[in-house]
């Protein structure tokens, strides 16, 4: 390897070839570059990002283009290029750092370590030139340079530790949840709104009249469906709002968020059944076939920008929605979406409904406009863990929405993970046009056993692959919880517990395995809940661990028509439904 040049002309990650043509000679990170970094004796800059974040490609254009910079960097640093979706590890210690400096997290993530990985300083954006309060980005360089060289060897080392969460009263979970709860707007919090979709899973599997859950899951799911984070045209759901009132999103759309949203809506209309949530949960899948799958697996996010434009793809300029529709088509569409010539983003409209009017002839007259659009950027890259999650959702979908071919959906995504991301010893992270990156990772190994544990029970299949991941998945258990990696070229993590925007890898972990060994019929025992907001996916398996699903036990298959959602059910030669520490015979019909 010739360190001496820009060598990410030979990655297959997206990201990093974004920037194969930057002067600065980045590197994959790897145990080849460790060593030489040991070698030269040279700090080490990791930048850290994804291929459509915004930010990433504003530092991309400015700083990491700037012959200057680059020439600083190639004589005394060691400059690597990390694609987070490849490498969470990474990402995960950096972040825990960056934090550790109370310094608001974002990506690039840009930090700086010495050879033995120690961290020595981080922070996201920096400008070329200095910009009001913030240095340009050289000057950073040099105060770095010079701090590692007259202090860095007397750095104390920084040590991720993962604490394990407080524990909760089962009652306590909704008291949080309802204090936290936006009133006004729905969602939690007074500022920028994510989806908090651990936290409503968590709710729609609680079994309780409480009317507080009521109105957190209806507001909630209501302004999510209606307002600016969906995407009303083709269906799906973009990455975040940037507003409390959930109208302007940061436009990415993520094959995680469509997972995880399909899952809450599927659910939802079972739980709550109302109409409106079975056909939110359509879209999402129809904007999955249309946009996202990739010969039985789906890719990993759209862009948010076009020519860099926030954005550019989903907007309306005023005038160019009336040369679309005629005068009584555009009426409409106002007396429908929040429409103005000023526009409500930049000048243009991103289409906000007022009310759930349906209008799919001008809606389907903008969407064919929008095709004729330049695309957003796709990051073709197949994650395993955003598919297994997506398998998951499918099932769901396919239990409370009646539609045999998600259940389809979810065996191809789980053959085609088992046949092309796993050798029979380790796991795929990624995979691009065929192209496997590096495996080990406990999120991606819990992911595919949840998905293996639900397809068992709806088939009665996949049961010698389940029993293999149970194992893989218990290799990273270690003595107090679990490690998030079986990488060897960086440092063993703990693994982390914080729900979101996903689950994290222990919550997945610990349902997975607990779901696993209730299929095995082995003995399991109750757990403590922990903190509501943060860990509400893990407070999931505390439900099951609890006993408040029915564990029920048939001969066949019973018809999820007639089951409650907080159900998991067993073959066995008795019809008995074990809830809340008592079992007893139950005579349901099989369809």
């Amino acid at each position: 390897m010739n360190f001496e040049r820009n060598n990410l002309d030979l990655s297959t990650s997206p990201y990093l070839r974004q920037h194969k043509e930057n002067p600065i000679w980045w590197q994959e990170w790897g145990e080849a570059t460790l060593e030489y970094a040991k070698k030269k004796g040279k700090p080490l800059f990791f930048s850290v990002g994804y291929s459509t974040c915004h930010w990433c490609h504003v530092m991309a254009a400015e700083a990491f283009s700037n012959k200057d910079i680059a020439d600083f960097l190639n004589k005394n640093f060691i400059s690597v290029k990390v694609d987070r979706e490849e490498r969470p590890d990474i990402d995960q210690f950096l972040m825990r750092f960056i934090l550790s400096l109370n310094v608001q997290g974002g990506w690039p993530l840009n930090a700086f370590l010495t050879p033995n990985l120690n961290p020595l300083y981080a922070l996201t954006y920096a400008p070329v030139e200095p910009q009001a309060r913030m240095p340009g980005f050289l000057e950073i360089l040099e105060k770095i340079y010079d701090f590692y060289r007259s202090a860095g060897h007397k750095l104390s080392p920084f040590i991720l530790s993962e604490s394990q969460p407080p524990v909760s009263a089962e009652e306590e979970i909704i008291k949080m949840c309802y204090e936290a709860f936006d009133q006004v707007y729905g969602g939690f919090g007074q500022e920028n709104k994510f989806p908090p979709s651990s936290t409503l899973l968590y709710l729609l599997y609680y079994s309780s009249n409480d009317q507080r859950i009521r109105l957190i899951l209806e507001k909630t799911l209501d302004v999510m469906m209606l307002r600016g984070l969906h995407d009303h045209l083709e269906g799906g759901f973009f990455r975040y709002c940037v507003d409390r009132e959930w109208l302007i999103p940061h436009f990415e759309k993520m094959l995680y968020d469509q997972a995880m949203m399909l899952w809450i809506y599927a659910l939802a209309f079972k739980v709550l059944g109302k109409k409106e949530y079975k056909e939110t949960a359509f879209k999402i899948v129809k904007s999955l076939e249309d946009t996202f799958e990739r010969d039985g697996l789906f890719c990993s996010a759209f862009d948010a920008d076009i020519n860099h434009e926030e954005g550019g793809y989903y907007l309306w300029a005023y005038d160019e929605l009336s040369r679309i529709l005629t005068e009584e088509e555009l009426s409409l569409l106002k007396r429908v979406y929040f429409v103005t010539e000023k526009g409500n983003f930049e000048g243009k409209n991103h289409l906000i409904r007022l009310d759930g009017t349906a209008i799919p002839l001008i809606e389907q007259k903008l969407l064919f406009q929008r095709r004729l659009k330049e695309p957003p950027f796709c990051d073709e890259k197949i994650v395993t863990s955003w598919n297994a999650l997506l398998g998951v959702a499918f099932i769901h979908a396919y239990r409370y929405l009646s539609e045999d071919h998600f259940l389809a959906h979810a065996r191809k995504i789980a053959s085609c993970l088992l046949e092309r991301h796993f050798d029979g010893v380790s796991l795929a992270r990624t995979s691009l046009s065929g192209k496997k990156s590096s495996g080990g990772f406990l999120e991606d190994g819990a992911a595919v056993l949840l998905l293996l544990t639900y397809l068992h029970e709806e088939t009665g299949e996949f049961k010698e692959a389940m029993d293999t991941f149970y194992a893989y998945v218990l290799n990273f258990r270690t003595e107090r919880s679990w490690k998030e990696s079986s990488q060897k070229d960086f440092i063993t993590l703990p693994a982390s517990h914080f729900d979101h925007p996903i689950p994290s890898s222990v919550s997945l972990a610990e349902l997975a395995v607990l779901r696993a060994t209730i299929f095995q019929k082995k003995q399991f025992f109750p757990g403590p809940y922990v903190t509501a907001l943060f860990h509400d996916f893990y407070n999931i398996s505390s439900l099951v661990r609890n006993g408040l699903f029915h564990l029920i036990t048939s001969p066949q298959k019973i018809g999820w028509k007639v089951l409650p959602v907080n159900t998991i059910q067993i073959r066995g030669e008795k019809q008995e439904d074990c809830f809340a520490g008592s079992c007893t015979d139950i005579n349901l019909d099989m369809n």
